[in-house]
């Protein structure tokens, strides 16, 4: 049996406001005990993971063990973010799963190949996204081992 599991710090870039309020009530709503930070479009991801800008103290920007990532958003979309974490060698082994309403085969496709560990089209309901929180909670925090915080950093 598996040891109790550290919580991990969890960053969602999306750029609609009810979005990333509905995500992180639903997130609450399953009880899940980690960590959750918000950016608005690929850029200020990009900040966030840098530690640039108004997160130039690290400590204002916990390194993620998980990202929630929203493929269209304003001045750097997700598919550039994805691209360019995925292509850094200290981001790569960051887990990243595309949320998002899209659902072309496109975007799917070109996720996947960019490195995106899982796509998912965002649930129309609050009760589906609280379902979907549950099973992402499920999957990534109890089940599949993750690099520790220490490990991340590195």
């Amino acid at each position: 049996m598996k040891s109790e599991k550290e919580p991990i710090v969890i960053l969602l870039a999306d750029d609609d406001e009810e979005d990333r309020m509905l995500a992180c009530d639903a997130l609450a709503q399953s009880r899940l005990s980690n960590d959750i930070h918000c950016v608005v479009d690929g850029e200020e991801l990009m900040d966030y993971l840098y530690c640039r800008s108004k997160y130039s103290p690290p400590a204002d920007a916990p390194r993620p063990g998980l990202i929630l990532l929203d493929l269209n958003m304003p001045k750097k979309d997700g598919r550039e973010a994805l691209r360019e974490i995925k292509s850094d060698p200290s981001l790569q082994n960051i887990s990243v799963v595309v949320l998002t309403t899209s659902q072309t085969d496109e975007d799917i496709l070109r996720s996947y190949d960019s490195g995106a560990n899982l796509f998912i089209s965002k649930p129309v309901t609050f009760e589906g996204l609280v379902d979907l929180m549950k099973g992402l909670g499920k999957y990534w925090f109890e089940i599949v081992d993750l690099p520790g915080q220490a490990a991340l950093a590195e």
